[in-house]
């Protein structure tokens, strides 16, 4: 089945270039010139993966990337004519899974876009059984493996991305244990995973702020100075 990219530019050049380069590479595009309709393209149907511009001409596309993030579990890559890193930083903040600068290579927002669609399949649920049935509960959170979930301690479901629960999976199951930067970057991280200098930091500061766990006092998630991060917080099999 092709997958279904939903292009979000203001931009008519960029938007058919983008839209051309995606139909040619067998994907289904829908084409937006602004963010009105986005909520509704989402909610008519299937998409996979969305590729947001950031200067819209009637919504902020940091915070229409954070809406998708809070509502919809699909990939997103942010373009934008703004690349420096603090630019790219607030991008992977707000729940983006890749950030690509304008001008650009449409192959290489092809192949961004594939690989992100990969990494999302590979922490589908359609992983080994084995991997299948784990649950673990901690301070009245319940992390559950088999459907790539994450409930608060009212029961409530807390929305990840791919990469956040990938992250908080490799720490709980991994609680007590100093885990330096790269060591999670191997965890978390395909080999086609475009690397982010910092990645696992912004990750990290993602995690605290959805957890609620502060980063001065950590009851879940403790920063080791020169060490990397370590879940300190006592973790049982659900």
């Amino acid at each position: 089945m092709e997958k279904h990219i939903l292009v979000v530019e203001d931009d008519f050049d960029v938007r058919a270039l983008v839209q051309t380069s995606l139909k040619r590479a067998g994907f289904r595009v829908t084409a937006l010139a602004n963010g009105a309709k986005v909520p509704a393209t989402l909610s008519a149907g299937p998409v996979d993966l969305a590729v947001i511009d950031l200067n819209l001409p009637d919504a902020d596309g940091l915070d229409l990337t954070r809406l998708i993030r809070e509502r919809y579990k699909i990939g997103v890559i942010i373009l934008s004519g703004r690349g420096e890193a603090t630019d790219r930083i607030v991008g992977l903040e707000v729940g983006a899974d890749d950030y690509l600068a304008k001008p650009f290579e449409p192959r290489e927002l092809v192949a961004r876009v594939r690989s992100v669609l990969r990494r999302m399949e590979l922490t589908s649920a359609n992983a080994p059984i084995e991997e299948e049935r784990r649950a673990y509960s901690f301070d009245g959170w319940k992390l559950d493996s088999s459907a790539l979930r994450l409930f608060d301690p009212k029961g409530d479901e807390v929305p990840l991305t791919t990469g956040e629960f990938k992250l908080l999976e490799a720490l709980v199951t991994r609680a007590g244990r100093v885990l330096q930067r790269d060591q999670l970057l191997d965890l978390v991280s395909t080999n086609d995973a475009p690397a982010f200098d910092r990645s696992i930091d912004v990750r990290v500061r993602r995690l605290r702020r959805k957890l609620g766990d502060d980063s001065k006092l950590p009851k879940l998630i403790k920063t080791i100075r020169n060490g990397g991060y370590v879940f300190v917080a006592k973790v049982e099999r659900a």
